[in-house]
């Protein structure tokens, strides 16, 4: 899916002695194919990377104004204003974070499968090397695009239709991450329920995709379920890298392309919660006149048959104490 660039804008955030300085590039980038390179680049690494986390504006905006200069901007379509004022949020927030650092800061506006972004992302330079036309040897600097370690993307007509979450950024491990995800005034308060059933989603679209037979889906979200189970005993943070390193050992990557993916807007590193697994191998629902609960692999193993088109159940090998009860009631009835 192309990435339609809107608007574009790099500017530097500068550690000095006396701190941080912002210095601000005259003119935006202008919409060429390196641009068009670069910005892809960048959104294609971000939405690779396995340390995400989502939510939405903080309501605090007095000390979290990103929001404020947003709606200024989708009113007057200034973007040298907005990328100012935010460069502005940034270096104090850096300012306030002993060993955070600073770098190349690239704003893009655009469209993408009909919804609007906006991506940030601080680059930093990498020296290498070149050969010359006479074949000597030179130092030469370019952009580190593999190395980036701060980027967020705020899905703009999600934030504009409401949406529960719509911000993502790169989560890392370290404190030093947090002035990032306070620069875009992103409250990403953990609700694990929430998480654990946006995962299980996840991994059972996954199972789906993949064409895996009903053997096959039964083993993998019960493992997935006992993985998810040992992290929530112990009170561990899963990790999607070490989940899809365990799950599918053979193809991580296969399985992190589902759980990366920021449309899906997954949190990384959270402890599950045990009572919103039960769907990895259980199906439910409930009506007025009477309840069902059964595991997976009842559906698998022909114990209960769902037929699509009449949109019923079949349930097999009663045990023996349902029938008699049964038995005992249709004699009730038929005395009656």
């Amino acid at each position: 899916m192309p990435n339609v660039i809107i608007n574009a804008a790099v500017h530097d955030l500068q550690k000095g002695a006396a701190g941080f300085v912002v210095a601000l590039a005259q003119n935006p980038l202008p919409i060429n194919p390196t641009l068009q390179r670069v910005i892809d680049e960048l959104y294609d690494l971000y939405s690779r990377r396995t340390s995400k986390s989502h939510g939405r504006f903080a309501v605090d905006e007095a000390n979290y104004p990103a929001p404020i200069f947003l709606r200024a901007y989708l009113l007057d379509s200034d973007f040298g204003v907005l990328t100012s004022e935010l460069m502005n949020t940034l270096r104090l927030q850096a300012q306030r974070k002993t060993n955070a650092t600073g770098g190349h800061v690239f704003f893009a506006h655009f469209e993408r499968d009909a919804k609007q972004y906006l991506l940030v992302a601080i680059v930093n330079d990498k020296l290498g090397a070149t050969l010359t036309r006479d074949l000597s040897v030179q130092d030469v600097k370019h952009l580190d695009m593999d190395g980036f370690r701060f980027a967020g993307r705020i899905n703009l007509t999600g934030w504009m239709e409401g949406d529960a979450r719509y911000i993502g950024f790169l989560k890392g491990k370290g404190d030093v991450s947090e002035y990032f995800r306070e620069f875009l005034g992103c409250d990403a308060t953990i609700l694990e329920r929430q998480d654990t059933a946006d995962l299980v989603s996840a991994l059972k679209h996954f199972a789906e995709a993949q064409g895996m037979d009903p053997a096959a889906k039964d083993d993998f979200l019960g493992r997935a379920k006992s993985i998810c189970e040992r992290a929530s005993k112990q009170k561990q943070e899963l990790e999607f890298q070490a989940l899809a390193n365990e799950l599918m050992p053979a193809h991580p990557d296969v399985l992190l392309e589902v759980l990366t993916d920021p449309d899906r807007g997954l949190n990384d590193r959270f402890v599950p919660h045990r009572g919103a697994l039960s769907p990895l191998v259980k199906f439910k629902a409930k009506t007025s006149l009477w309840s069902v609960e059964f595991e997976r692999e009842a559906l698998s193993g022909g114990n209960i048959l769902f037929d699509e088109e009449e949109n019923t159940l079949t349930i097999l090998n009663l045990p023996p104490e349902l029938s008699q009860q049964l038995r005992a009631e249709r004699e009730v009835d038929a005395q009656a």
